[in-house]
């Protein structure tokens, strides 16, 4: 599994961990490597976890259906970031979401209750990555917090600005790319995919941003004036 270590390296999960104690720590907590295509399921709403997945290559989606099919995204998972953290740290807790490979995606698993309790090997590293877990997460607790505002705007326009405002915040300027296609951030903002389109083709005439494909560039003066 050394072929992976530059990749956990920069997981959150990870951090502060060295390459002796990450070997040790893979082994310990029963690592195994999943490899998957694109559109496949890699975990269903209604199973059961014990495992944190980590993605080592590719993309997946967390996404939530209801039994109309109706589809909103949770949130994008790349190299480096985990999923389920919060349904294995509830013994029996059943999954509401789903996970879906948005492309050919190769996930590293790991047993859960090895990282909450004490290995056999009482392992010194094991209160590093509890903390690393909890960090995680709030960051995870965070970014739902954050979606919740998005969602609770009233308007297309109100919605796609507070979305804007969070990633220019984050990224430390007006000019940034997001990780969705169209049609994923309409499922993000639980918006129809035409009213989105329409939305940022009205804004872009307004000269309130300028965007192509996954690019962004907010116009700060515009977006003072606006009335949302």
């Amino acid at each position: 599994m050394k072929e992976f270590f530059p990749v956990l390296h920069t997981a959150s999960l990870f951090s502060c961990i060295s390459d002796e104690e990450l070997a040790a720590m893979l082994s310990c907590l029963g690592a195994r490597i999943g490899t998957f295509p694109k559109g496949s399921r890699l975990l269903r709403a209604g199973d059961t976890v014990e495992e944190v997945g980590l993605v080592l290559a590719g993309s997946a989606l967390v996404v939530q259906e209801d039994i109309w099919g109706n589809r909103s995204i949770l949130s994008k998972i790349g190299p480096g970031q985990t999923f389920a953290e919060v349904f294995a740290c509830a013994p029996g807790a059943v999954l509401n979401v789903s996970v879906e490979a948005e492309s050919a995606v190769t996930v590293m698993f790991l047993h859960i209750r090895r990282v909450l309790n004490v290995c056999p090997s009482a392992c010194s590293h094991h209160s590093q990555i509890i903390r690393n877990l909890l960090g995680e997460l709030a960051e995870k607790n965070l970014r739902l917090n954050e979606k919740l505002t998005h969602m609770g705007q009233r308007t297309t326009r109100a919605k796609l600005m507070s979305y804007f405002s969070a990633e220019a915040q984050r990224r430390g300027g007006y000019e940034f790319d997001i990780p969705f296609s169209r049609q994923q951030l309409a499922d993000y903002l639980n918006l129809d995919r035409s009213a989105l389109s329409n939305e940022l083709s009205k804004m872009q005439k307004e000269q309130i941003i300028i965007c192509h494909r996954n690019h962004f560039l907010l116009h700060t003066d515009s977006f003072d004036e606006m009335d949302f």
